[in-house]
């Protein structure tokens, strides 16, 4: 039976492509990352296929070369060599992928959560689901020093956004200031597990609901000034912050609002 949800789909593609690569004799696994890794309960009809396929040291390049290990699966619409690890390839069935090739020594120096293995040849070593190279415990990972970067994010953002620099003043509070926000409030949760530990804003509105009010803090190019009050107000309401600063950055509020 053909799978009819895109989930379902999804899996049965990685099963399927684990049929073609066991039949190769070069591959070694097919490592299944995010959503179609450890964290199933997660994908959904938005999610792609994220994986890894491990190759003999000899078979990587051809893997790299030629999709046409892919097309045995499914037809290829479009396909994009984004690295010089791998692909992102968009099948004729509308499902997107990226993936990477390695061989075992280029999959032990890559960085790498906890993964899936959908298949692996008999010789394949166990290590290839376990985390590897996460990064280490920033020493800046405290409350006092995410709510200082932040705050002076919002300084210089604001300065920048009254000098007419609106994306550079909207990256700094709308993007850089609520990286620190959402990172503060992971520090001050402690059991809000990070979805992806290289990138703190997946998974933010089911990690923080609206403890982080993220519509009133990234409102968009032309409301710099309100994305800013609204991070610091948070920031206060959350933190002990540096009074002079603070005031420093409502009286650059409260001039945006008079130009």
């Amino acid at each position: 039976m053909t799978p009819s949800s895109i989930p379902e789909r999804l899996l049965q593609r990685l099963d399927d492509l684990a049929a073609v690569l066991a039949q190769r004799g070069d591959a070694i696994a097919l490592i299944g990352l995010g959503s179609v890794g450890v964290d199933l309960d997660r994908i959904d009809d938005h999610s792609d296929l994220d994986f890894f396929v491990i190759v003999d040291d000899d078979a990587r390049e051809r893997y790299l070369d030629s999709i046409d290990w892919l097309q045995l699966v499914s037809h290829v619409a479009f396909s994009f060599a984004n690295t010089v690890d791998g692909r992102k390839v968009l099948f004729g069935d509308g499902i997107y992928a990226e993936y990477a090739v390695f061989t075992l020594d280029g999959a032990a120096a890559c960085p790498a959560p906890a993964a899936r293995v959908v298949w692996e040849r008999d010789d394949a070593p166990d290590w290839l689901a376990a985390p590897r190279l996460l990064p280490e415990p920033s020493p800046h990972d405290s409350v006092e020093w995410q709510a200082n970067e932040a705050l002076t994010n919002l300084y210089v953002g604001l300065h920048r956004n009254a000098r007419g620099e609106k994306l550079s003043a909207a990256r700094l509070i709308q993007t850089h200031a609520v990286d620190r926000v959402l990172t503060i409030a992971g520090l001050l949760a402690r059991s809000a597990d990070q979805q992806d530990p290289f990138a703190v804003e997946r998974g933010a509105e089911r990690r923080f609901g609206t403890d982080v009010p993220l519509a009133a803090m990234v409102p968009g190019y032309d409301r710099n000034p309100e994305a800013a009050l609204a991070i610091l107000d948070w920031i206060e309401a959350h933190t002990n912050v540096d009074a002079p600063l603070v005031a420093a950055i409502r009286r650059l509020h409260q001039a945006a609002g008079r130009s």
